[in-house]
Order: structure tokens, then sequence, then C-alpha cells
């Protein structure tokens, strides 16, 4: 997932790392960058944005991969059954779908900072109520507010960039993005360790993580404190979106051009409903991954912090391969390959899981790591499948937003599952079935075409 999943999620950003044609801006030569709106920010107010874009990425994902590794206490502690765990690990993609799509329209009211740093509010308010949940439902509640608070600065962060950094689109979102994965995998690795040293309660371990949301509060406080930072963003549902890559573009520009200016339909294109398929079959693996993986090495025996180590392991591989991937498949004319080898890697993964699931524990992990990272190369190919920057907004949101629906029942149904038939062969079978899916809508999904052309 890169999680480095990205799960990036509900925003489609820059696959490029360096700088191309398109992100560029102006530049003041001196003081400070010149935000998109074209006021030079002082070079004070520029530290506190980059503070505030690394300690907001390093929150996105703590919320979630810091439970994985205590789901166990939590299911005791709370008498939570696998159904209702199921529920729990399917929470997030549901948020991202309902909060994420608000993002945009309440960046264009009150600005993006203004909207990231009420974000960190909310994640912080949920982490800190979340221990105190007596039962269930709260516990599912205060969830979801830390996440209702993760949808909207995940949505808006490269939006952030991209006003603040027009000249460096591709450097911040660099720092960025590794700054997400890190607190992915951090989190993972940490879960187990930090709640032993802190007593042992679960609550203590997953109440810690408020610190690092409260921390990330001041410098967006501080940057909202500056008028420019409170000036809306009518762009925002734009900005959110990647520039083209420059292979993407020389491809774009040898097709026929369409025929007439009709208006784009998306939900006529074959081409979006695979992506959206795509998107939303590799979101559910990755959630499966994040809410189960640590449970299944330790039915089979591992132990809780080698587990939780096992999950970051495989978060963390999304650190360098969301930088290769989307160059790959810019370079290709059918992202088909890299779809099946990808896939290749979760059937290795799962088939390890079932054979012998405590003894090559540590290599099922690094395989599963490879075939999570699937989400940069789905975002890739949305910005491939059109011919215009409106054309790829329009796909973007169609397809994430369909994606993340399609996503939630999966981690439900292996709780259900493991529930029912008392062991993770059964779910695992299901998730094999998923990642065939995953390969089969993906090769349709690779085609070079464009939805423009109907197609």
């Amino acid at each position: 997932m890169a999680m480095a999943h990205d799960e990036s999620d509900s925003a489609t950003i820059d696959p490029r790392t360096p700088e191309g044609p398109g992100t560029t801006g102006p530049s003041d030569g001196g003081g400070g960058t010149a935000p998109a709106g074209g006021a030079t920010a002082p070079r004070w107010l520029l530290r506190f944005v980059v503070a505030g874009l690394v300690l907001g990425a390093l929150n996105l994902r703590p919320a979630i991969s810091g439970l994985g590794p205590l789901l166990e206490e939590v299911r005791d502690g709370l008498g939570m059954n696998g159904t209702v765990a199921g529920l729990l690990t399917s929470v997030p993609p549901l948020c991202f779908a309902i909060f994420g799509g608000l993002a945009p329209r309440l960046a264009r009211q009150k600005g993006p900072a203004a909207v990231v740093l009420a974000g960190m509010v909310a994640i912080t308010v949920g982490l800190v109520l979340r221990p105190f949940a007596g039962g269930t439902a709260t516990f599912l509640a205060t969830t979801a507010l830390a996440l209702a608070g993760i949808a909207v600065s995940n949505v808006l962060m490269p939006v952030v960039v991209k006003h603040w950094f027009p000249d460096r689109v591709g450097t911040m979102t660099g720092v960025y993005s590794m700054a997400l994965a890190m607190g992915t995998s951090g989190s993972a690795a940490l879960a187990v360790p930090m709640t032993d040293a802190l007593g042992g309660s679960w609550r203590v371990g997953l109440g810690v993580w408020a610190v690092l949301g409260a921390v990330a509060i001041v410098p967006w406080a501080v940057v909202l404190r500056d008028r420019s930072a409170r000036t809306p963003e009518p762009q925002a549902e734009q900005e959110a979106v990647p520039e083209e890559t420059e292979e993407a573009e020389e491809r774009n520009r040898a097709r026929k051009p369409a025929a007439a200016a009709a208006p784009l339909r998306i939900t006529k294109s074959p081409t979006a409903w695979w992506l959206a398929v795509f998107f939303g079959l590799q979101a559910s693996a990755a959630y499966i991954t994040m809410g189960w993986l640590p449970q299944i090495f330790r039915d089979a025996g591992v132990s809780a912090s080698s587990a939780g180590l096992m999950l970051a392991v495989t978060m963390g591989m999304g650190i360098p391969l969301s930088f290769v991937l989307p160059k790959m498949a810019a370079r290709m004319r059918h992202q088909g390959p890299l779809v099946l080898v990808l896939g290749a890697c979760g059937l290795i993964s799962y088939a390890g899981l079932w054979l012998a699931p405590a003894s090559g524990a540590w290599a099922w992990a690094l395989v599963l790591g490879i075939s999570n990272c699937a989400f940069p190369l789905a975002l890739t190919m949305i910005g491939m499948r059109s011919r215009s920057s409106a054309g790829v907004v329009k796909l973007s949101a169609f397809s994430q937003s369909t994606g993340y629906l399609i996503s939630i029942p999966g981690p439900l149904l292996v709780g259900a599952l493991h529930d029912v038939s008392g062991g993770w062969n059964v779910p695992l079978v299901l998730m094999a079935a998923l990642m065939v899916g995953q390969m089969a809508v993906g090769l349709l999904a690779g085609r070079d075409r464009v939805i423009e052309d109907g197609r």
C-alpha cells in the first residue's frame, strides 16, 4: 500500500520524482518561493510549511498501521468478534471515500491550510478519545473521527505542495511521500515495543500516537496566521492530481485528436471502470494486509513484536518502489506486465502464508510488500488514460471514489471467514481470488487507451 499505500491515498500525486515540464513555477530568486497565487512567501513561513508537510504526513497512517499489531489485544479488551474486527479494518477506505471527497470543496471555501489544520486536530482528538472507548461502537466512532482527519489531509497535502512550492513540486512530493511511508512502517514496527515500554496496555499504546498529532498542529497553526494561507483554493480539485509524465504526453500527442469536444461522460468509458475496479482491488489487498497480516503471523506462533516488524517491512517496501514503478510504467505502452509481476508476488506470499507462515515469515512479508506497490502503479495509469488535465481530474475522482467503495467488503469478509472457519486457509483463498481478479482487470486497465475516445 504504500500504504506507503498508500494507501496517498484519495489524491493522485505526481509520479515523477524530479521536476519536469509543468512542475516549474515562479520563484522569487531570494526571499522565498512564490505560491500558486502569485504572492511571494517569506522563508520563515515556508519552513513552517515544510515542517507541517513532514509532520502531517507522518500522522496519516499510524491510526491504521499502529492498530494491526495490537488488534488481538483490542479484540480481547472490547469483546470484539472477527466480523466486527473486519468492519474496523474496512472503516479506513469508507472514510476515505466519504470525507476525502469533501476536501476539495472545503479547500475552495476555507483554503487548504485551514482544512489540513482541522484534519490534524481531528486526528489528534480521535486518537486521544479512542483509548477511553468502553465498547466497540465508541471505538469505531473515535477511529472514524481520526480517519476523517486523515482523509481530508491526505487529499489536500499535494495541493499544499503545489500551492507553496510550484517550482519544487517533485522534490517536495518526494519528501511528503517518504514521510508518509515512514509513518506507516514506523508505527507498525514500534506499536508493540512502545506499548510494552509504557506498561503493556493497548490503550496507552494506541493513544500515544496522539502526541505526534498534537505536534503536527503547531506548524499548521503558525502557517494559518499568514493571510495568504487563508486564501481559498479555487483549483483544489485540479491541484490534487498529477501532471502527466513526458512519455505519456508524447504518446497523447501522437494519438488522433478527438473528433469533437463533446462532454466527457466518465461512466461511459470501459477503461474508467477497469481502472476503478483495479484501484478498488489493490486497495482491498492493502487494507487486508494492514489489518490482518500481523494477526496471521501471531496465530502462526510469531511474537507480537516480530509481527509488527514484519508489517513494517511490508509497508516500507513502498518507500523505494514508489519512485521506481511510476517511471517504469510511463515508459511502457501497456502496463499489464507490471500488473502481472505485482500480482504474482501477492500470490506467492499468500501461498507461503498457507504453507509455512512462521518459518518463511520474513520472506512472505517482503514479497507481499512488493505486491502492495500496485497503488503507485494505479495512480500512474490514471494519469496516462486521459489526454487532458480535466480528464485526469474526472478519471481520478471516479476511479478512486468508486475504488475505495469497492475495497470495503474485503477486510470485513476476511474477518468473517476467519471466524467461521477457525483458521486462515479460507480467508487466504479469498485473498488469492481477489488478487487474480486484480491481475485480470489490471491487464484491461493497462491497455494504451484514453477515456476521451469512449474506450
